[in-house]
């Protein structure tokens, strides 16, 4: 290829590293709030599938693809706080709960969303953040997604909190050691139901951001195993909202390689090429697999540190 081709086929893959990686952001930090709790949420593919649903459905119906990104939120909240809920009653397993929920969110948007799979709904806007320059390459490579800014925002919003705040505090003391919690006076179960709502609502703008933007439509093989690779993307993050960031553009920028070859006409291996997003997921298991590498950052409630 030449020199020009090499430059389209990196300004491609930026694009769709934005562009893929938005919904992993919001899974991610989702699950990574949950996580911090001392709980494990393996349903939220199915609450990315569901929150697509209704999201779509939503921005349908109303004409308003901001409010589909709210009904979006609102739904995944739900279905979260439901596994909050389960998760809380005694000698309840947060991982067969976890499937369970996926289960149950996935089930209901297909059924729920038969209606939905041929209509249009409006989208998301772009951000035309390439609009300084003359090249349509790098115009639609920063043509950014409006949802992506308020990923970033949370992640910022998220490591400040846990940080620098009591609400942060009490989350990261409610994974780390529930006796502390306890003991000052705090309800673990409340805490960790709040946390998990909150994700669920956080897991819910990635699942708008599938149905309203990109691919932009409501099928039931949206998600492709999205929600289930966001709960070893947060491992790989070590527990931090900002790694989860660079995680979800790694994540974005590997599922973007296959249509960026395919846009410069390299159209050999397409498939295999989609296929480097779960290749490079057993890839981070296999290498954090250390046990030493495995405790690092993580909360000590979960399973994975005990």
């Amino acid at each position: 290829m030449t020199l020009d081709a090499w430059l389209d086929l990196l300004l491609a893959i930026v694009g769709g590293a934005v562009r893929v990686g938005t919904p992993f952001l919001f899974v991610s930090l989702g699950e990574c709030l949950t996580e911090k709790s001392g709980r494990i949420n393996l349903g939220l593919e199915g609450v990315l599938v569901f929150s697509a649903m209704v999201g779509f459905g939503g921005a349908y119906l109303s004409g308003s693809p901001w409010l589909g990104v709210l009904l979006a939120g609102t739904s995944g909240a739900l279905l979260a706080l439901l596994h909050g809920l389960l998760c809380s009653l005694p000698r309840v397993s947060d991982i067969a709960t976890g499937i369970a929920l996926m289960l149950l969110g996935s089930g209901l948007a297909f059924y729920l969303g038969k209606p939905l799979i041929q209509p249009q709904a409006p989208q998301i806007p772009s951000l035309a953040l390439g609009a300084w320059s003359d090249s349509p390459a790098v115009q639609q490579a920063l043509s950014v997604n409006a949802l992506f800014p308020i990923g970033v925002a949370l992640a910022a919003l998220l490591a400040w909190g846990f940080a620098n705040t009591r609400f942060g505090l009490v989350v990261r003391m409610a994974g780390d050691s529930s006796d502390a919690a306890r003991a000052l006076g705090y309800s673990v179960n409340g805490v960790r139901i709040a946390a998990t709502t909150a994700g669920g609502f956080i897991a819910g703008l990635g699942g708008a951001s599938l149905s309203l933007y990109y691919p932009g439509s409501w099928n039931e093989g949206l998600s492709s195993g999205q929600g289930l690779i966001a709960v070893a993307l947060v491992i790989f993050a070590r527990w931090h909202p900002w790694r989860c960031l660079g995680a979800a553009l790694l994540f974005g920028g590997a599922g973007a390689i296959g249509p960026a070859l395919q846009s410069v006409g390299v159209s050999g291996g397409y498939y295999l090429f989609n296929a480097v997003p779960y290749a490079l997921t057993l890839a981070i298991l296999v290498a954090t697999c250390s046990p030493k590498r495995s405790l690092k950052g993580a909360p000590m409630e979960l399973g994975v540190s005990r």
